[in-house]
Order: C-alpha cells, then structure tokens, then sequence
C-alpha cells in the first residue's frame, strides 16, 4: 500500500526557517521521482520541488530556487525539503506525492503525480 505522510510544518517568522519530512511506505524510492507541492488559499496547486534518487536529479520552480533543498533519505524512506528564508508568499498547504509513471522524470505538472500525502500547513508571518 503506497502512502506518504508529511509533517514539519508551522508557523514560522519572515526569514526563518522550517524543514518539512515526507515519510513514504510501499514502494522503493529508487524507482519514483518524488514531489513537493504547494497550494496557498484560493490558488491552484503548484510544484516547488523534485527528486529522484535513483540518480540524484533534482529541480526547483524559481520562485524557491536558492531558498529550498530537497534530498532524500533511503534508508529512512524519507524526502525532504529545506526552507530557508521563508517568506509570506510561501504560506501554503504544503504536499509531497509520488510521480505516476515509474522511473520518469522530475515534472512540477500535478496531473502526473498520483499518489499524495495529507498535507502540512506552513505559514509564514510576524
């Protein structure tokens, strides 16, 4: 049974930082690129963050780029996502999710991610 879990969201202060964990069960890491995703009040939902570590690939929407760091974890079946300078436009409901399509490549495009976690709420204000 496929699922990830998220946790490691919070409110935060502008200019901090907060790590968020995705825990995945049933299925090996290795063959499925992983994304981190997020969706703030009233927008669709966007990429942020891709890995797969089958090869250590790794891609970032702009808007994050120099801020986050994904890696991973094998051996703890665990994806991660640095945020550093956090800033308001980063609040959002954040969510990890496994690609559809075994050993494909990273994408941002939601419609080919399958399998998605709950969500963890990160929100970024003084």
């Amino acid at each position: 049974q496929v699922q990830l879990v998220e946790s490691g969201g919070g409110l935060v202060q502008p200019g901090g930082s907060l790590r968020l964990s995705c825990v995945v069960s049933g299925f090996d890491l290795d063959f499925w690129a992983i994304g981190w995703f997020r969706q703030a009040p009233g927008k669709e939902r966007e990429g942020v963050s891709c890995i797969r570590t089958r090869n250590g690939d790794t891609s970032y929407d702009d808007s994050v780029e120099g801020r986050f760091t994904i890696s991973a974890d094998k051996d703890k079946n665990t994806v991660y996502l640095q945020m550093n300078s956090l800033n308001p436009e980063d609040t959002a409901v954040y969510y990890c999710a496994r690609r559809r399509l075994r050993l494909g490549i990273c994408s941002s495009d939601v419609s080919i991610f399958e399998y998605w976690g709950q969500g963890t709420q990160v929100t970024v204000s003084s």
